[in-house]
């Protein structure tokens, strides 16, 4: 896969423009290796990028909420022109280290952003990583399957894991407007994801009473257009600390369904499990 020449690309990543309303995705994205194997999860990506690209406008952004970039003491955007492919994970195979996606980034819109979008908390501009960051897995493993041209810039927006899940979902919300501007928001983590439990070889519908109480349960909120309570999720008791010992794959939801408006009919798409712990249900709005 080329990345495109700094002809092709800066033209693309300076500045958004109205455009019609852009729909807010939440994708399960479960185990690194849906990028490469063909699953029925990665089957479905392929699917919904298709769908998405058949629309009377493409996006001319894509802003990505992965789980896997925590930060601390704040937010950050990705502002690098050509952000890197991180494989962060270790005892795959070496195709999976070997997978690249060279999609642009957007500097100047992350410029943009980063003084347009506040903290919830202190009403601060949001940060600019220049370098250090790029595309992790979460974020890659399944924007390759939908966009595999990677013709579309790309921004990640870093969860700060030190804020209360209000804030994030705040956040999220702040989001919406972006829509509006050609941007498609894509929020990549699980519903449920307890790794200290799975089960290798068991069917893909096969999950813990415990994880399927819980997915159930948020799965019945979006579909009432409830968003806003899936902020409390940890008022479920024990079925939340079981479905996330750490809330990191969860919080991209917050940010998705913040995005989203509650008049919005939700569709559901890979509703099922991956090992009998990790959740890939995945909701399109809009």
């Amino acid at each position: 896969m080329t990345p495109l020449s700094d002809a092709a690309v800066q033209p693309l990543i300076q500045a958004l423009k109205p455009s019609p309303r852009m729909p807010v995705l939440f994708v399960g994205h479960g185990s690194p290796m849906n990028a490469i194997e063909d699953t029925a999860w990665r089957r479905t990506w392929q699917a919904m990028g298709t769908e998405l690209l058949k629309r009377p406008e493409a996006p001319q952004l894509i802003l990505c909420i992965s789980a896997h970039w925590l930060t601390d003491g704040g937010w950050q955007l990705t502002g690098m022109a050509r952000p890197k492919t991180i494989h962060d994970f270790g005892g795959f195979p070496q195709a999976l280290f070997d997978q690249q996606y060279p999609a642009p980034g957007a500097p100047a819109v992350a410029a943009t952003l980063a003084r347009e979008l506040k903290s919830p908390a202190t009403g601060k501009p949001l940060g600019v990583d220049p370098s250090e960051w790029g595309f992790d897995h979460g974020t890659w493993s399944v924007l390759k399957p939908m966009f595999p041209l990677a013709n579309i810039p790309v921004l990640q927006l870093s969860m700060d894991y030190s804020r209360a899940p209000s804030e994030h979902y705040a956040l999220g919300k702040q989001l919406q407007q972006l829509r509006n501007r050609g941007v498609l928001i894509v929020g990549t983590g699980n519903i449920v994801h307890n790794l200290r439990a799975v089960r290798r070889g068991v069917a893909d519908n096969e999950a813990y009473d415990w994880a399927q109480a819980f997915d159930a349960a948020i799965q019945k909120q979006i579909a009432n257009g409830q968003l806003g309570e899936l902020q409390n999720f940890q008022a479920l008791g024990e079925v939340a600390r079981l479905a996330h010992p750490t809330y990191d794959h969860y919080l991209p939801l917050l940010y998705a369904a913040g995005a989203a408006s509650a008049n919005e009919m939700p569709r559901f798409f890979n509703t099922g499990f991956q090992a009998a712990s990790i959740s890939m249900r995945s909701v399109i709005w809009g």
